[in-house]
């Protein structure tokens, strides 16, 4: 007997109920981006090694999926070097391509290729899947969808305020609570500097940004396994368990960050974009997280991150400023801050909180139950009328038995099924049942498009 066939670990098969709930993710967060004037781009699945390694850290090269070159991949590769070279040196000889890790970097590559054909500002959304070589477990997958708004072209905190908003407003349509947490990098290097690490800002920012995974002590531990020493570990301890409002942990952390420049000038960031949103009216809860740190090396000043508040899940938003990102592909000077939402974790968190609208549901609202060809004729007529007016129709293909008819209509949780026999095509109406009530009627064709669509 053959074996039933099987999609990789970390993938999922999608089907139609599962492809309607996602199409509504997807319509709501690319209806908010169109709102605040984003437009979209699409870029390709794989891109040039090149453009991707180096970009993610030491942690995220390691996961990003590599493409074996085409054809006899092998030739120049001598035994010997087979024999001593290291995964990543055959793999840098093995391949040229790989799948896109997240879609900023495509993005900041997309923006300096095409540089003489953007205005800038240039804001953009990109709704596409992306691809991690990581360990799969609940709410983490190696195939998933981002959901980008970027805005490169200005250096201006109006826009870490604007992409503040758009968060809010889809999570206020999705009806979900969500915490929007809100750090800067400039605080972080800051830190590091005046705790005398300033050359360990990578290492403190990616154990830091572990806390609520790993706890505290793990996360000293990881710190001390980095190369600080115990007293810089104990510096930290203050500012990794800052509490308070917004308004007393600035004032904290500006009495630790006094001597660091680059230090105050996060926390001034961090105070202006509060300040404006505060003018504002926000239904999420905005807070200061000094362990924030987004592991990610190309943020360089605000960083953002949502959690669910009703739900255990890992961050389901996340982003940040990134002025140094399209230097590395030649285009130095151009300052960018987007967002990403995570679809799949989002899709995850409807589902568990029954939150997603009853008309993704359904599809199809009206089926004409088939009696023949004579009225399966007559039928497809009235079909073509009730699409016409906007009404999603079937008309069953096969003259089967009522009850098989009517058992297919409430498998597919059809609202509506029309009746038209030999009588209802001589009086000109339908047999109307509404599928929920039971209840049956004779009406018009135009009657009964205005009964289904109220």
């Amino acid at each position: 007997m053959a074996q039933k066939p099987s999609i990789p670990k970390g993938t999922r098969d999608f089907g139609p109920l599962e492809m309607a709930r996602r199409n509504y993710i997807f319509d709501t967060i690319r209806a908010v981006f169109r709102l605040y004037g984003y437009r979209p781009i699409e870029t390709p699945s794989m891109e040039n090694l090149s453009t991707l390694m180096g970009k993610y850290g030491e942690e995220g090269d390691k996961l990003l999926f590599k493409i074996l070159n085409s054809g006899d991949f092998t030739r120049s590769v001598s035994t010997q070097l087979y024999e001593e070279a290291t995964a990543p040196q055959l793999a840098a000889k093995f391949c040229e391509k790989g799948l896109r890790y997240d879609l900023t970097v495509p993005f900041a590559r997309y923006v300096v290729q095409h540089r003489e054909e953007l205005q800038m500002p240039f804001k953009r959304y990109q709704i596409q899947p992306v691809w991690r070589a990581d360990k799969p477990q609940r709410g983490r997958y190696r195939e998933f969808y981002q959901c980008d708004a970027d805005v490169v072209g200005s250096d201006s905190l109006l826009n870490e305020v604007e992409l503040l908003c758009i968060i809010d407003e889809v999570f206020r349509r999705f009806g979900i609570r969500v915490a929007i947490k809100l750090n800067n990098r400039k605080i972080l290097s800051g830190i590091a500097e005046v705790i005398g690490a300033a050359d360990k800002i990578v290492d403190i920012t990616v154990a830091i940004d572990k806390l609520d995974k790993i706890g505290l002590e793990a996360v000293n531990a990881e710190l001390a396994a980095a190369g600080l020493n115990e007293e810089q570990v104990q510096a930290l301890q203050p500012i990794i368990t800052l509490s308070g409002t917004n308004a007393e942990k600035l004032e904290a952390i500006r009495s630790v960050l006094a001597a660091s420049e680059v230090g105050m000038l996060g926390c001034q960031e961090v105070e202006t974009v509060l300040q404006t949103v505060e003018q504002g009216e926000m239904n999420s809860t905005l807070e200061l997280d000094l362990t924030l740190a987004r592991g990610l090396n190309y943020y360089t000043g605000c960083i953002v991150e949502v959690k669910a508040l009703d739900v255990e899940m890992g961050s389901i938003t996340g982003g940040g400023r990134y002025d140094n990102l399209t230097g590395i592909f030649g285009l130095p000077g151009l300052s960018g801050v987007g967002i990403s939402f995570g679809a799949d974790r989002i899709y995850d968190v409807l589902g568990q909180l029954d939150l997603y609208p009853a008309e993704t549901e359904t599809g199809v609202a009206l089926l004409f139950i088939n009696f023949g060809k004579a009225e399966a004729d007559h039928c497809l007529k009235l079909a073509r009328t009730a699409r016409a007016a906007g009404i999603a129709t079937e008309v069953y293909p096969d003259p089967a038995k009522m009850k098989k008819q009517m058992a297919y209509a409430n498998a597919r949780n059809i609202p509506f099924v029309a009746l038209v026999g030999e009588s209802e095509m001589q009086e000109g109406v339908i047999t109307l049942k509404n599928m929920a009530t039971g209840e049956q009627q004779k009406v018009g064709m135009e009657e009964a498009i205005a009964i289904i669509g109220a």
